[in-house]
């Protein structure tokens, strides 16, 4: 597939997504040591994704400047069988990730600015396998970048409240065997799909930090959708006997959710800190389903094609536990746990998008080389096979499927305070 269209967004942005498949297609944390503690850091303060995870925390960083630079590798493993493929296909693909964050504070400590550039969430499958139309490749990928420029106010040492509005870029891509799904004459007839498509849209977020005592901090932070079109090319090649192949331009709606989070950490010890997230993300409003308007076709009698792709998908409740331990000297390590469910059903589950992992295990340890502190981290997510009888796609190309992932994420990054 072409993705040299998509090169230029990731000059715009710094940073590639790959399958995020964690809560639903979002990460469990963004920085390295959220990510080695579990994912939690509503109620924390000291690294760069506060930004993202919760803007009110930049007037609580130590120092008046913090900058991070980080990479994630994500490495997903999933695996696919059905009538068709009766030998297991699977799918592993590895990926970079560069996050980046910067944060001022003021001298007299009630304001902070900040800017960030994190890749939250995406999906990503590649598979060579034989389905109802013969041997095909079934591809996807999609992404969300955040671009956030955030601000923060300390009305005292005990609140802090603050807020981004920023740019959001979305890209997908779909290259695979597809039966036209609305209702039309064309309905149900086999095609080969290579469509794509880029966008960009306004985002929003919004929290709060307070102390509630000197070993306690409690945290609120809400992120708005993210409401994309996406322009982009699409061919469809109909495999019926003289009917041919036409290119598209192409329309495709896609929302990513709405968020709500509540975070705690307690600090128990001199030298041992516990924290724990709780956040909604509102799956069934905005993956309901994904539109997609194919107009101005180039071959003469193709006629404009509008489809609804139904996804059906339920929201999730993510748990995020994390443990953090001074070890002394500057060094760190870390330890964390989330749940959250599969929010996919059943009939709409595909190779393209599986997202069914449900328990996630991390570690992570951090240290301090010349005035640079240094934090590794890396977390396993895994979740149970899933067996699909009969699709909601007509085609019934995903009928007798079985369905199973493991995801790998490992990540290094570096903060430099002033």
């Amino acid at each position: 597939m072409r993705r040299h269209y998509f090169l230029t967004v990731t000059l715009l942005s710094l940073t590639l997504a790959s399958h995020a498949n964690a809560d639903g297609l979002f990460l469990n944390g963004v920085s390295p040591r959220s990510i080695g503690r579990g994912g939690t850091n509503i109620a924390h303060s000291d690294n760069g994704a506060i930004i993202f995870d919760n803007p009110a925390a930049m007037t609580n960083i130590e120092g008046h400047w913090l900058k991070e630079v980080a990479v994630d590798v994500l490495i997903t493993d999933f695996e696919y069988n059905d009538a068709e493929t009766p030998r297991t296909a699977s799918s592993s693909i590895g990926t970079p990730l560069p996050q980046f964050s910067i944060i001022r504070k003021s001298d007299d400590g009630h304001w902070a600015y900040g800017l960030g550039v994190f890749t939250p969430a995406g999906f990503s499958a590649s598979y060579a396998m034989t389905g109802l139309l013969g041997p095909q490749s079934y591809d996807s990928f999609g992404s969300l970048t955040k671009v956030l420029p955030s601000i923060a106010y300390a009305p005292n040492d005990r609140l802090s409240v603050g807020g981004s509005i920023g740019v959001g870029i979305s890209h997908v891509e779909f290259e695979t065997p597809y039966f036209l799904q609305s209702p039309g004459p064309l309905q149900g007839a086999p095609t080969l799909l290579d469509l794509q498509g880029t966008g960009a849209a306004l985002i929003w977020s919004a929290g709060m930090q307070y102390q509630v005592d000197n070993s306690t901090t409690i945290g609120l932070t809400y992120q708005s959708e993210s409401d994309f079109k996406l322009d982009g090319p699409a061919s469809v090649n109909v495999l019926l006997p003289q009917v041919g192949a036409s290119r598209y331009d192409a329309d495709t709606k896609i929302t990513w959710p709405r968020s709500l989070g509540f975070g705690v950490k307690r600090q128990v010890s001199d030298r041992s800190t516990f924290s724990a997230d709780i956040i909604w993300f509102d799956w069934s409003d905005a993956f309901k389903n994904i539109t997609v308007a194919l107009n101005g076709p180039t071959t003469m009698g193709f006629p404009p094609v509008r489809e609804t792709v139904p996804l059906n998908w339920s929201d999730t409740v993510s748990v995020r536990l994390g443990h953090e331990i001074d070890l002394g000297d500057s060094r760190t390590i870390r330890f964390g746990y989330v749940y959250h469910r599969n929010p996919i059903p059943r009939s709409t589950l595909t190779p393209l998008i599986q997202a069914i992992t449900e328990h996630g295990l991390s570690t992570g340890y951090g240290f301090k080389v010349f005035d640079v502190e240094i934090d590794f981290a890396y977390m396993l997510t895994i979740g149970k096979d899933v067996n699909v009888t009969n699709s909601q796609f007509i085609g019934g190309d995903f009928n007798n499927a079985r369905h199973g992932a493991v995801t790998h994420a490992a990540t290094i990054g570096a903060i430099k305070r002033y």
